[in-house]
């Protein structure tokens, strides 16, 4: 994998600095996790590093459903296949995976279709509770995300509160869940409605209906997912109030690896990553968004890392000095411009990693203005892909761009709010623990801007995208470059064409616009003679 640049990396311990300790991981020895959604990006860094840096870890629970004809135990096999777990066996060994034991169940499920015997063996193992699961889908209908976001939280609650050894209570939520702040604090809010009484609503009603009145039941809310994230926020905060030892997290948007294990690496085409994906293929040539907002971003690893410290950090303090709500966000450390992000991205898929089968040399830009952005969508978006599809079909093959351009399109529409929207979310809380590493921990537990390198990390974030999600493999590469300066030529050779076009047309029709100036003008001037007469008229009436 060296060749794609999408080699596995673990951050190096100076020997001087080895003898120190790693308190931060020892938080995790002889103790017993239970996590949800530990299938998702997220999840699996986060299994990943709790393995990797405290082997003695006594033993991680997950909870995992049964999904495309696979068994929990047949699909926890396969997340161990994932890339992202290669540095971890190399470093430990396969025996390592063994500490993790699947719980069947389904978050979808009332009381999360845990077994009785199962649900014992928690009740009296379990010390620490990570509730990552969630649906990130922003236009989920009502219902579903409910049942998830909301009611999955609820029952992941009331099963923690009988946990005999329960030290801490994770919910890993979003720092969009409040939209209507503008200034995001590091504490609880009230929820729009009575989170209890929503779930009761979606439990007793079909889907459909419920999105008859999708627009009354959001409110400011701009989809379901904040809606949902924030009435879940509502439900671990009522238990922090009854003195369970809960914990808040509010992630930003989190992006590919920047350092550990895997740096540049993702199992998914959300945020910046699709939108590179997009341009680079040529199938995003206009987006609707504020090109000097700032955008962010968080690596998945240095979210990871954030969650150590403050578990750390919550196990460690006094009961009167715990920290219950922190943000893992960025604010000014990693932040960057939409504008720099395209840029930046364009010279990548243009000049150094190019994917395969592009429709056409990638281009276009951002704007402000939602008619600009209509009109770039339908000439560059909607017709190339009608035409494009109509010669796939001419030749016997399944037309897709289509289909392609209507999920962009609807992607567009859900993601909008947020590229064009700022917001600030305070994080003196990880400030604050953050200090309190020693000089071992503040390498292995990065959680600021030590110089990163964005132009380099987008490069292994596309190199790792080709190779992993595109399935591009990197004997591809040369030939992917080779085909990049050929768009090249025929996009410089198109351009001058059109243009050319244009100006041969208006000179051989100049005589044309000039007679229908003179006709302009004298719309023009019969108007205003016409309008002053009337005026003249009324003022004689009136006198």
């Amino acid at each position: 994998m060296d060749s794609v640049g999408c080699a596995p990396s673990l951050v190096a311990i100076p020997k001087e600095l080895q003898a120190l300790p790693d308190r931060i991981a020892k938080s995790y020895e002889n103790k017993t996790l239970f996590i949800s959604g530990g299938s998702g990006f997220l999840g699996k860094v986060l299994i990943e590093k709790i393995l990797r840096l405290e082997p003695n870890v006594k033993k991680i629970y997950l909870l995992m459903r049964s999904k495309r004809g696979k068994s929990p135990e047949e699909r926890i096999e396969d997340l161990f296949q994932c890339p992202v777990f290669e540095a971890l066996k190399s470093l430990r060994g396969k025996d390592i995976l063994k500490k993790v034991q699947v719980i069947s169940g389904d978050i979808t499920q009332l009381h999360l279709g845990i077994s009785e015997k199962d649900k014992k063996e928690l009740i009296e193992n379990v010390d620490i509770v990570y509730h990552v699961a969630a649906t990130i889908r922003f236009d989920e209908p009502i219902k579903t995300a409910v049942i998830l976001n909301t009611r999955g939280t609820r029952d992941m609650l009331e099963l923690s509160k009988q946990f005999k050894q329960l030290k801490l209570f994770t919910y890993i939520s979003t720092a969009y869940c409040h939209p209507k702040e503008e200034v995001l604090e590091e504490k609880t809010y009230l929820p729009p409605d009575d989170p209890h009484q929503v779930i009761l609503r979606a439990e007793s009603m079909k889907s459909d209906d419920l999105e008859v009145f999708r627009k009354d039941i959001l409110g400011d809310f701009p989809n379901s997912y904040a809606y949902t994230k924030c009435l879940a926020e509502g439900l671990v905060a009522e238990c922090m109030e009854l003195g369970m030892p809960c914990m808040i997290l509010r992630p930003s948007i989190v992006v590919p690896i920047y350092k550990e294990p895997l740096p540049g690496w993702t199992d998914n085409i959300n945020g910046p990553t699709g939108l590179l994906i997009g341009a680079g293929k040529g199938v995003i040539r206009s987006m609707y968004c504020n090109n000097t907002g700032m955008a962010d971003f968080l690596p998945v690893d240095v979210a990871i890392n954030g969650v150590f410290l403050f578990t750390w950090d919550y196990l460690n303090s006094k009961k009167e000095d715990r920290r219950k709500v922190c943000h893992l966000t960025t604010n000014k450390d990693y932040k960057i411009t939409w504008q720099e992000i395209i840029d930046i991205g364009k010279h990548i898929v243009t000049s150094k990693v190019p994917f395969n089968n592009t429709l056409w040399y990638p281009g276009g830009g951002m704007t402000q203005s939602r008619l600009t952005h209509f009109i770039c969508c339908i000439l560059f978006h909607w017709i190339p892909a009608y035409f494009l599809d109509a010669l796939i079909l001419i030749s016997g093959n399944k037309p897709c761009l289509v289909k392609i351009q209507e999920r962009i399109h609807h992607g567009f529409e859900v993601f909008e709010y947020y590229t064009n929207n700022e917001w600030e979310f305070k994080n003196e809380n990880l400030h604050s623990v953050r200090s309190n590493r020693n000089a071992r921990e503040v390498i292995q537990y990065c959680v600021e801007n030590d110089n990163v390198d964005i132009a380099k990390y987008f490069e292994k974030g596309v190199h790792c995208a080709r190779y992993f999600l595109m399935k591009e493999t990197p004997d591809t590469l040369q030939s992917a470059k080779r085909m990049m300066k050929v768009m090249y030529t025929l996009h410089i050779a198109t351009r001058l064409i059109f243009f050319g076009l244009i100006l041969w047309f208006f000179s051989n029709n100049f005589h044309m616009f000039v007679k229908l100036g003179i006709f302009l003008q004298g719309l023009v001037k019969v108007f205003l003679t016409s309008s002053s007469d009337t005026t003249a008229s009324r003022v004689m009436t009136d006198l």
